[in-house]
């Protein structure tokens, strides 16, 4: 055998070891089929309402999030409005005290309930709010009510004061146990080999999403798109917040995009095909934010 036909071997050979590329996510839309960002960007710029369902520690997810809340800005202006599960209804003024500029970020972070991820992942959205003069809307109920009814049931919310309930959404809150996302939460918690699963859990991301929906309905206008960042679980297969929107709303316009993780992006799994509108599949070996 001739050096050429080596070469031309050990060629073909390096070639098929290695991927001719490696992309960073692949987009499919509902059906599971490839799909393009244009037609995502174009789907979304429709829509009343868009639903970025993220993972919290995934770095593809904080790029296109904030990628699309750039282009949605190009085509809809001051029409866009912003918001997140990552901000509590109580820490809205200062945060539109921040937006105002009324002071800078070292007075504005102690002051308010940040993420851990918060200066990497969600400051840069929140700047490019403030940059362009558009609404960020801190949609989530405090953490502490969350809490309360993860121990003791809505019941518990009775007992707050008309002040505290003004972060709540309407008690009692409509809830449907038997919601796919509910019901997997429970199911999760018993397959830990738990002896007592505590059936509050599922009432307690409920009353999340009941709270994150009367915020977005409060702030979102006719003619408006409002985009919301969110965790995967709050938006996924149509549930959580856009559940009760969908009561409140029927005739909403609204865009989900979900990201999912998966060992070979070329396809969609069943599994995560109709989750969303669009799915941006994740391989595995992507790093993790923390």
């Amino acid at each position: 055998m001739n050096k050429l036909n080596l070469l031309i071997i050990f060629l073909a050979s390096f070639t098929l070891a290695f991927k001719a590329d490696k992309p960073a996510y692949i987009l499919f839309d509902n059906a599971g089929k490839e799909t393009s960002y244009a037609k995502l960007i174009e789907d979304a710029s429709k829509a009343d309402i868009v639903f970025y369902g993220e993972l919290h520690n995934d770095p593809v997810s904080h790029w296109l999030e904030l990628e699309i809340t750039r282009d949605l800005y190009g085509l809809k202006g001051a029409g866009l409005i912003l918001g997140a599960e990552m901000f509590e209804r109580d820490d809205q003024l200062v945060l539109n005290e921040y937006l105002d500029n009324l002071y800078d970020a070292d007075k504005f972070e102690p002051e308010t309930k940040l993420w851990k991820n918060y200066k990497t992942d969600y400051r840069p959205l929140l700047e490019f709010a403030k940059e362009n003069d558009l609404l960020f809307i801190a949609t989530n109920i405090p953490r502490r009510y969350a809490s309360m009814v993860s121990r003791s049931g809505f019941e518990i919310l009775d007992s707050l004061s008309d002040e505290a309930k003004k972060y709540i959404a309407p008690l009692p809150p409509l809830y449907d146990s038997e919601l796919k996302g509910y019901r997997d939460m429970l199911n999760m918690e018993g397959g830990n080999g738990m002896s007592h699963v505590n059936e509050n859990l599922p009432k307690a991301q409920a009353i999340k999403d009941a709270t994150m929906a009367c915020s977005i309905l409060e702030h979102w206008k006719e003619g408006k798109t409002f985009i919301h960042y969110n965790g995967s679980y709050h938006s996924r297969n149509f549930e959580g917040i856009i559940w009760y929107l969908r009561q409140a709303r029927p005739d909403l316009n609204i865009v989900t995009v979900e990201t999912v993780i998966q060992e070979d992006i070329s396809e969609l799994e069943e599994a995560n095909t109709g989750i969303a509108s669009y799915v941006v599949a994740v391989p595995e070996s992507m790093t993790k934010t923390y």
